[in-house]
């Protein structure tokens, strides 16, 4: 069962003292001066107070926090990023396992793979692999932790061509719920393994991570702007190009407010624009070839270039602190009336805001993936992903009903299956559809061995087998 939370009161001075003593990171805790920089999240809507911010440099550290959170009845949260839409890296009255300074990333330039703290975000990685020519599936932003993201399956610019980020997981170390430490692989604890590619962080607090990884001598993209009445023909364009698309091809179909940026015409600028992006792992001219449906239509604005991945990954950040609401619908098909119901629900997001509507491309390695991982979304076409991030809590009914009216929209061409990275809470209904119904009967097994008492259950839960529904 899930424990209760006792909050600060069971956390006082002299047992915060305690664990203090031989911590090699830092704690934190209410009327520190750092407390409040500490507790704070990606999603500007989340204001959790946290009895404790244990912000671990070591192995260790993380042991000694879940056991003394255990000790003291409080309720755990981990942290690797922050980027959980819902919060789910915080908690009020709780423990927090903060892993932001165990970030660092070792290279093995000759195995093509990388081992990457728990606390690193997707740039930290990018940036090491860089440096050999190499790069693996990361997200579409580069502030995203790459814990969480390779837990849940892990989809980005790369997946047509590299698989999923979790196909590229070799192995994973875990401090589990009594402050163990575990290792998972295909050779050692491999139920446990299988679990962690899309069960998330169920089963303990993973610490470090090791991804295959591929050469990338080169990556390029296409930006393509239109005005936003020019959508249907656009999409239905884009919707056919990535149908036979090589799996080099990436990107998205994008609705989005135009930024103040060069390449941008100035009656454009903080209007409702949307756009092509075609990702290509190959040189600009490749690029170009592989857009040219997309180039044919007459457009207001092009972008084509060659680009360090890295770079590309950073290209639709957003600024912490901005309020977000997001959620996600993975169709089998995408025939013209869905691409109509698509584009008409543009106009109702917040304009000017950092919100986006996207269509990703599916397939490729994505398609092709080991079959049996928790991950039934694989087989999609297409994801559907409404991205809501303003500024004004006055905007936040508007933006969380275009992200759920978009939804009920695509939804009679859903299969069902989505990706839960990009959903919040969204009840125990779309946790199995995310994970499947045979797939999460067998977590819930895996999770009954390394946490029968679900003290992980800050994430898209599964229950422990003996209180599963």
């Amino acid at each position: 069962m899930t424990p209760r939370t006792t909050g600060i009161s069971s956390a006082t001075d002299s047992s915060l003292d305690g664990l203090r003593r031989d911590f090699t990171g830092e704690v934190f805790a209410p009327g520190d001066s750092a407390y409040d920089e500490a507790r704070t999240v990606f999603n500007g809507m989340i204001d959790r107070r946290p009895a404790v911010v244990a912000q671990c440099a070591s192995e260790t550290d993380v042991a000694r926090s879940v056991r003394f959170a255990r000790e003291h009845g409080l309720e755990i949260a981990v942290r690797g990023g922050g980027h959980s839409v819902a919060g789910m890296s915080s908690t009020d009255g709780g423990l927090v396992v903060d892993l932001r300074r165990m970030n660092d990333v070792t290279v093995a330039p000759a195995d093509q793979a990388a081992r990457i703290g728990g606390g690193a975000l997707i740039r930290d990685l990018d940036r090491a692999t860089q440096a050999y020519g190499l790069a693996t599936t990361g997200g579409r932003v580069s502030t995203t932790g790459v814990g969480g993201f390779v837990l849940g399956g892990g989809s980005g610019w790369l997946e047509r061509s590299f698989g999923l980020a979790c196909d590229n997981l070799v192995a994973a170390e875990l401090v589990t719920a009594d402050g163990s430490t575990v290792h998972a692989s295909l050779d050692e604890n491999p139920e446990l393994f299988w679990a962690l590619h899309g069960g998330g962080g169920n089963f303990g607090v993973v610490t470090s991570l090791t991804l295959n990884l591929y050469e990338l001598p080169a990556m390029s993209y296409v930006m393509l702007l239109y005005r936003p009445e020019d959508g249907p023909e656009v999409m239905c364009a884009y919707r056919d190009l990535m149908a036979s698309a090589p799996d080099g091809a990436g990107g998205a179909f994008l609705y989005f407010t135009a930024p103040p940026e060069d390449f941008v015409p100035e009656h454009l600028v903080l209007t409702l624009i949307c756009a092509v992006l075609i990702t290509w792992t190959g040189p600009p001219g490749e690029a170009a070839d592989v857009a040219r449906p997309a180039l044919a239509i007459g457009h207001e604005a092009e972008v084509i270039s060659g680009i360090p991945y890295p770079e590309l990954q950073c290209m639709l950040d957003d600024p912490p602190g901005l309020r977000n609401y997001w959620s996600a619908e993975y169709l089998d098909s995408l025939p013209d009336e869905a691409v109509d119901l698509f584009c008409a629900r543009a106009p109702d997001m917040p304009v000017p805001s950092n919100s986006q509507l996207a269509l990703f491309p599916m397939g490729g390695a994505v398609a092709r993936g080991p079959a049996d991982h928790p991950l039934p979304w694989r087989a999609a076409p297409w994801a559907v992903h409404p991205f809501g991030a303003w500024e004004s809590p006055s905007d936040d009914e508007r933006g969380t009903q275009w992200v759920r009216r978009l939804r009920a929209d695509v939804r009679p061409w859903s299969g069902g299956a989505v990706y839960l990275n990009f959903i919040g809470r969204e009840g125990e209904a779309r946790v199995v559809a995310g994970l499947g119904a045979e797939n999460y009967a067998r977590l819930a097994a895996v999770k009954a061995t390394y946490d029968p008492d679900n003290v992980f259950h800050l994430n898209h839960n599964v229950e422990p087998a003996s209180v599963a529904r």
